[in-house]
């Protein structure tokens, strides 16, 4: 059975969906108040970097099933149901901030004023247990004079997607969770999921909502331990890679690998800001959470140890590869390799920057917002052509792994010093062509 499904939000989470709800045989709104994301999709475009987005997006203009507007009230009209995959990014004290999701809310509910059938809400964008019933709720029904439950329906769908990997997720999830006051709201989302793989589970708004929090907050737990535990292992001669391999193969008590190799510090969209929303959340309960308080900190040590490794060379000219904070995207936001290259040109240092997923002519929304804010000079340091930045560089920082070992190690020079955030590869350490230093082994 197929359905018409209305998007709200065309970043990364409600681009994706968007794009797999079409490929599944739906017919798919997306809704913007970018100029440029809607046009970009609307032509057959990805409006995002993303594997497979590029081929799903042009599969569903092909086909008809995929569309883009900036007109919300014909978006709601003209669909079944409206996902809400709209930005809660951090304001400056961690507190969310639910301005758009207010925004989209009233537009609904303004568009609902003029519709005759039920309809459908499903909130998508990470928020804290309570926001879906205590304020989307709200805000529909004084928009549209109607009743939840009776003249619409409100319902909560947490995503589970890593950007670079997100299609893969979106098709197969690890599980299905969705959240309404009544089991008799969920009838759209039973349809929508019907083929989806995976365990689904039906179940209250409010867990819904506060298992994506417990999922990020364990994925940054995760990240967090693996750096500091490898920290450790260096500093006691310990071969931290080894510890790892053997900690890691037992998936019946220390649950899985994933997130589990020491690396560089998390960033990103997800992780940093709903740690703060946990432990903003959590000063105003009056309660005291110190694993979770230490998060932020233990992360930002990170990136002053990445530093502080640079700084021990001695050497001036630094060549950063990778500015995302993983590679197979462009996203900026909380990007610890931003933060890393800021610091050290406030230090000083003279820095250059290739990454292939990264233009600025590209950077849109809260993503260009975020370099803008954070780093507005970042234009002057980013080169394409990766031999002119090896050459450069007397240092060369491995910041993601969209850089290809074979192109390196063809570049580099016994006199350079490799400073690897990523383990990008093993053979590094012991091929003789530079000299090699691991950010925690």
């Amino acid at each position: 059975m197929s359905l018409s499904i209305s998007v709200f939000g065309l970043g990364y989470v409600g681009s994706v969906s968007a794009a797999c709800f079409a490929s599944m045989g739906h017919q798919v709104i997306g809704v913007d108040v970018n100029p440029a994301k809607v046009e970009t999709m609307e032509s057959g475009r990805s409006p995002i970097i993303e594997a497979s987005m590029s081929e799903l997006v042009a599969e569903g203009h092909r086909a008809g099933r995929l569309h883009a507007t900036i007109d919300s009230t014909a978006a709601v009209l003209e669909s079944d149901g409206s996902f809400v995959c709209v930005g809660t990014p951090s304001l400056r004290n961690g507190k969310l901030d639910l301005s758009h999701i207010e925004k989209v809310a009233r537009e609904i509910g303004a568009a609902l004023k003029q519709k005759k059938s039920g309809h459908t809400i499903v909130l998508r964008s990470t928020v804290l247990p309570g926001t879906t019933e205590s304020m989307v709720l709200p805000v529909i029904e004084q928009a549209s004079g109607r009743r939840a439950g009776i003249d619409f329906t409100v319902a909560y769908n947490p995503e589970f997607m890593r950007e670079g990997s997100a299609v893969a997720d979106f098709l197969q999830p690890p599980y299905t969770i969705l959240g309404a006051q009544d089991a008799s709201h969920l009838a759209l989302l039973r349809e929508l999921y019907r083929q989806t793989p995976g365990k689904v589970f039906e179940t209250s708004v409010g867990v819904a909502e506060m298992v994506k929090y417990l999922s990020n907050a364990f994925h940054a737990v995760k990240v967090t331990f693996a750096n500091e535990v490898g920290t450790l292992c260096k500093h006691l001669g310990v071969d931290a890679q080894a510890v790892t391999e053997i900690f890691t193969s037992d998936t019946r008590l220390n649950v899985s690998p994933a997130y589990l190799s020491p690396g560089f510090a998390f960033g990103g969209s997800c992780l940093p800001k709903d740690v703060r929303a946990l432990t903003y959340k959590a000063k105003e309960l009056d309660l005291k959470l110190p694993m979770l308080e230490s998060l932020l900190p233990s992360n930002a040590e990170h990136v002053e140890r990445a530093v502080e490794a640079v700084m021990r060379t001695n050497k001036r000219k630094i060549a950063h590869l990778g500015l995302s904070f993983k590679a197979g995207t462009d996203d900026l936001r909380e990007s610890p390799q931003v933060q890393l290259v800021k610091r050290l040109l406030g230090e000083g240092y003279e820095v250059k920057v290739w990454d292939q997923d990264v233009s600025l002519g590209r950077l849109a929304g809260s993503n260009r917002q975020y370099i803008e804010e954070v780093i507005p000079h970042i234009g002057s340091l980013l080169s394409a052509d990766l031999e002119d930045v090896l050459n450069w560089g007397e240092v060369v920082i491995i910041g993601n792994k969209s850089v290809k070992k074979a192109e390196l190690s063809t570049h580099l020079r016994k006199e350079q010093i490799v400073i690897d955030l990523v383990n990008l590869d093993k053979a590094l350490r012991s091929d003789g062509t530079s000299s090699y230093e691991g950010i925690c082994w």
